[in-house]
């Protein structure tokens, strides 16, 4: 499983490229950018709820992440972003820990004084790349999980596809 980031919960389908945004009518393609948005949402939460501690989806305790996935469709209509947001029940917006993980250990900071090398209370040469490489190396605190988001995308791809067509054939006329 990658931790960087990536495109692979974008989903583009061809046919209606040649066409200028004026061609369509807006209410028609945000009436199926909603669908879209919707379809792949519950399929989101689904995932979360159905697949909670199997086949590396976090496990819902409280149901803060479920209700946190949400879909918005952009101002010009052409355009859905599904996506866990932060709410007003989350202290942080831990959905980023689940997904990339969090190392044990903390971060290197100063050293305390009349620790380091010299006036300027240096380390010694190498010693933040050890103790940097020794982080990195160590073990997990919270694991990284799959991406239920994305997933959610690529199962519902041809759902998708399809509601998006019509609505952009209807569109159209």
């Amino acid at each position: 499983m990658p931790n960087s980031a990536s495109v692979e919960g974008y989903l583009h389908f061809e046919g209606f490229d040649n066409f200028q945004r004026d061609a369509f009518d807006k209410r028609k393609i945000r009436a199926g950018m909603r669908k879209a948005g919707l379809l792949v949402a519950q399929r989101a939460q689904m995932n979360l709820v159905l697949g909670g501690g199997q086949d590396g989806y976090p496990t819902s305790r409280t149901g803060r992440t479920v209700e946190s996935v949400i879909f918005k469709v952009s101002k010009s209509g052409f355009l859905v972003r599904v996506s866990p947001t932060k709410t007003s029940a989350m202290e942080d917006f831990y959905p980023v820990y689940l997904h990339y993980g969090v190392k044990k250990g903390r971060k290197l900071g100063k050293l305390a004084p009349g620790q380091g090398r010299g006036k300027s209370n240096r380390r010694a040469a190498g010693a933040r790349a050890a103790a940097v490489a020794e982080r990195a190396a160590g073990e997990w605190r919270i694991k990284p999980r799959d991406n239920y988001m994305a997933d959610a995308l690529q199962d519902s791809a041809s759902q998708v596809q399809s509601i998006l067509s019509t609505a952009f054939a209807n569109a159209l006329g």
